[in-house]
């Protein structure tokens, strides 16, 4: 199956462009949370977050907040909202990073996310190792 969102960056799917470099290409989601919600993916096809290669990682940022600024400055939002997903909940298989404009009081509620507990401090510290030890 073909990537939308590279048929996007080849200009074979029209999509309305806000932003574009030689690495990255910002549009307006077809689905928007709110009007101005904006979709920021690199040009090369890579899956998720953790695929992204060294040499983008610092574009993506800067392309987002530059995107976070349009926000507030273009669309007189009080904010935005960013985030991506990495396979969970992740709609098109392309790396995608959202900008959402944000103003107190739009209703957005934010995530329902489950909450759990750790038995002890034991495992807290055991779970904190184990993630640490996998940055190393």
């Amino acid at each position: 199956m073909a990537c939308l969102f590279c048929a996007i960056v080849a200009g074979e799917t029209d999509a309305a462009r806000v932003l574009e470099d030689d690495d990255f290409v910002g549009f307006l989601d077809i689905r928007p949370v709110f009007k101005g919600h904006v979709l920021l993916v690199p040009r090369q096809h890579v899956v998720t977050l953790p695929d992204l290669p060294a040499g983008l990682r610092d574009g993506f940022l800067a392309q987002a907040q530059r995107l976070a600024t349009a926000m507030v400055e273009g669309l007189g939002a009080q904010g935005s909202f960013v985030a991506t997903n990495n396979t969970v909940s992740q709609s098109v298989p392309h790396l995608h990073l959202h900008v959402v404009p944000r103003t107190k009081g739009d209703g957005l509620r934010g995530f329902f996310w489950p909450r759990t507990k750790y038995a002890d401090d034991a495992e807290m510290t055991s779970y904190a190792d184990r993630v640490r030890a996998a940055l190393a």
